[in-house]
């Protein structure tokens, strides 16, 4: 893991414990998330479509197992279920924008439930100035949900009546690579979801995303 990165995260989740330290811990993770998304804004200037779509790690074990595009949809639909549908109870960015016509997906899911060439499959259907639209639009709108929030706020449980909203909503595959997500998701308090979907998933698949590129796109 990125060592700069990682010191970040956990300077992150040790000031979210802390009362006195929560203000400095949203602010650090606010940074933190800028600068991975700069790393996804470079790839939008540095790659082409082709190379969005690239699988060349396609029979690994791992996140770099998947395509950048599919890795940019899949951080950015979770983050977008995460904060809307079960934080914040409201609509989700992909639906108030049109965004599933617009970015040409045949999917609402987090993807979770493709594999190997149905990502390759799947990546070559995305409108990628749509898709940087969208994730720009769920960026700004998870860092004005984390700036309102206290420290309070932290320890609050995902109620029954949200996830049977998110269950309604089936934008988590049932297929048995996905469904396990709603459980996660749901057993977790707000820290905890903080801790997940905004940051360290960030990191995972970004640096998946950066080997990627490496791999398809040497310097």
């Amino acid at each position: 893991m990125n060592k700069e990165w990682s010191e970040m995260n956990k300077a992150v989740q040790a000031c979210l414990k802390k009362e006195a330290a929560f203000s400095e811990g949203i602010q650090t993770l606010l940074k933190l998330r800028g600068m991975l998304m700069n790393e996804l804004e470079r790839f939008k200037t540095e790659l082409s479509g082709e190379e969005f779509n690239a699988i060349p790690f396609i029979n690994a074990d791992g996140y770099h197992s998947k395509t950048i595009a599919y890795s940019i949809w899949h951080i950015f639909r979770i983050e977008d279920i995460v904060a809307n549908s079960l934080i914040t109870g409201s609509e989700q960015v992909f639906f108030s924008g049109n965004y599933k016509e617009r970015i040409g997906s045949p999917i609402i899911t987090t993807g979770n439930e493709l594999a190997g060439r149905q990502i390759a499959d799947f990546s070559q259907t995305l409108d990628l100035d749509e898709l940087y639209r969208y994730i720009d639009e769920v960026k700004r709108a998870t860092d004005k949900m984390l700036k309102s929030l206290s420290y309070s706020d932290l320890k609050r449980k995902i109620s029954d009546e949200s996830r049977r909203h998110l269950e309604a909503l089936e934008v988590v595959s049932t297929d048995d690579k996905a469904f396990w997500l709603i459980d996660y998701w749901c057993k977790k308090d707000v820290r905890g979801l903080i801790q997940m979907p905004f940051s360290r998933h960030w990191i995972m698949h970004i640096e998946a995303c950066l080997r990627i590129r490496n791999r398809i796109h040497p310097d």
